[in-house]
């Protein structure tokens, strides 16, 4: 069984700074990427920013130049540095890693619980 569990959400003011952090733990074999996505009130969840095990990344126009996406791959825990925050950046985060548990198996999409980021304005 695989868990994936995030801290670091909270209140912050406009232009403020926020890091999330995600560790994956379980039986694990190997992991293909680890990303961020997001889900805003009333709207649907979007990608934020995603790293693979190749070392490349990607991320939304939205969030280019204002935030980092990082992983530590020896602690399997992606993270995501939040710099100059809007209050259209309010939503829910999520989680996401793409692995599989065993040589025989295919890769899966696993979730964290997501956690809650505010920025009042």
């Amino acid at each position: 069984q695989v868990h994936l569990v995030e801290s670091g959400g909270g209140l912050v003011q406009a232009g403020g700074s926020l890091r999330l952090s995600c560790a994956a733990s379980g039986s694990i074999f190997s992991i293909n990427s680890m990303g961020w996505y997001r889900q805003p009130p009333g709207k649907r969840r979007e990608l934020v920013a995603v790293t693979y095990s190749s070392g490349s990344t990607n991320s939304a126009d939205s969030v280019k130049g204002r935030f980092t996406i990082s992983r530590d791959n020896a602690k399997n825990t992606v993270y995501l540095e939040m710099n100059s925050l809007k209050p259209e950046d309010t939503a829910v985060y999520y989680c996401n890693a793409v692995l599989r548990l065993n040589s025989g198996s295919v890769y899966s999409n696993y979730w964290g619980q997501g956690t809650q980021v505010t920025v009042s304005s």
